[in-house]
């Protein structure tokens, strides 16, 4: 393993999805610079998900290799390809150590470090942003996932998780010699940043054109299936209730068929799609309930983002979810997933003003511990154990 010296300490950030470091780690790259890192970023930059503007990562000291790698291990070729690329970059570049997003960006990037000769190995970091093995996931994916991820943690220094139930799979990873194991609250949110504010209210939603009658419903999140907007489209259909607005944030490959059901359904004048926006505080602040259906989720920034907004939530249950729902407390848990159900739970936030009050003080109160600076005193923590552990590996190999 290399020896880090601060006069060459280098480290690769690895993601699948292009755009997830400027969207989601710019804090871990501050904390990096801090300690003296050269920070170079690999990704599939070419199709981002997440808006990129790699002027600005190279004006912040960033630097950008690309990298052919998909998010479906069923391309197996084209992330091959992209394994033969980072190998050859982390040869070239003799990287102290690798942080890895993304299940794909995990499994490439910790394979290639494996693959480097004992002295020339970095110190490796895997964050799981959330095992796709779950109470209650597909069989298949336990029969597939579950032994790459325990086999992959041989080559892991270090496994961060974002929640409970991961924290604890994975501390029984490799009989329980896996030592590193941490766990952080999500990215984390900047929860001033968030903060409720009635005139920014009054002002987002004139512009948007809506009066105090209008319930405005949110979501934040990539087009995808596993956001399941769908849901909410076919639970709206059921509500037919003019006075309810929905507004869909984000891009993604299912935008045409959403585009497409939502004329099927009627709900031209009901829904909007904003696409990728920059401006999600203070959408956020037009919005009387987030509706958050994903079918998986690590932890959901996007519905602690409005918690921290005060935005009161309609979640589907999953493992991420029960890191921060309580029932009538912080919004109401949809765990059937209905249509139906979803349309219940909405007349129902839509009709109790008063309680939806309650529930936009609590939400702001627990986004409280999910806030960055939790996150970044861990990651702090983990980076500067990174040096000491690299350091000892290194004198012993």
């Amino acid at each position: 393993m290399l020896k880090v010296d601060a006069l060459m300490k280098k480290i690769l950030i690895v993601t699948t999805v292009g755009g997830f470091l400027p969207q989601f780690e710019m804090n871990d790259v501050k904390i990096l610079l801090e300690q003296g890192y050269q920070v170079h970023y690999a990704s599939n930059l070419d199709n981002p998900v997440y808006e990129l503007d790699r002027d600005a990562l190279l004006a912040k000291g960033v630097r950008l290799h690309q990298v052919d790698i998909c998010k479906s291990p069923a391309h197996f070729c084209r992330n091959l390809r992209a394994f033969w690329q980072l190998r050859r970059l982390m040869k070239r570049e003799r990287f102290t150590a690798v942080h890895c997003h993304n299940p794909m960006g995990g499994v490439l990037g910790r394979l290639a470090a494996a693959s480097m000769p004992c002295r020339e190995r970095p110190y490796v970091i895997y964050t799981a942003h959330g095992f796709h093995f779950y109470d209650g996931a597909p069989l298949f994916n336990w029969i597939f996932y579950y032994p790459v991820e325990r086999l992959l943690a041989r080559w892991t220094d270090c496994l961060i998780t974002i929640n409970g139930e991961d924290n604890r799979r994975a501390l029984g990873f490799l009989g329980g010699r896996l030592k590193n194991i941490y766990r952080i609250p999500g990215v984390g949110v900047d929860t001033e940043r968030f903060a409720r504010d009635l005139r920014e209210r009054r002002n987002v939603r004139e512009e948007l054109g809506f009066g105090d009658e209008i319930f405005h419903i949110l979501s934040v999140g990539e087009l995808n299936h596993n956001k399941n907007h769908e849901v909410i489209l076919r639970a709206l259909a059921l509500i037919q209730d003019s006075d309810i607005r929905y507004g869909i944030c984000g891009k993604g490959y299912r935008e045409p068929y959403l585009r497409k059901l939502t004329e099927e359904l009627g709900l031209r004048d009901q829904v909007t799609f904003f696409g990728f926006r920059h401006d999600i505080p203070r959408m956020l602040q037009s919005a009387d309930c987030f509706c958050f259906p994903s079918i998986r989720e690590g932890l959901g920034i996007a519905a602690l983002e409005a918690m921290a907004a005060g935005t009161p939530l309609i979640t589907s249950d999953c493992r991420g979810t029960r890191e921060y729902m309580e029932e009538g407390l912080t919004g109401y848990v949809c765990g059937e997933g209905s249509p139906e159900q979803y349309a219940a739970l909405i007349r129902r936030m839509k009709e109790n003003t008063e309680q939806r009050r309650a529930m936009s003080a609590a939400c702001r109160r627990r986004a409280v511990n999910f806030d960055i600076s939790r996150t970044d005193r861990i990651m702090r923590e983990i980076y500067q154990r990174m040096d000491v552990q690299g350091n000892e590996a290194a004198d012993s190999a």
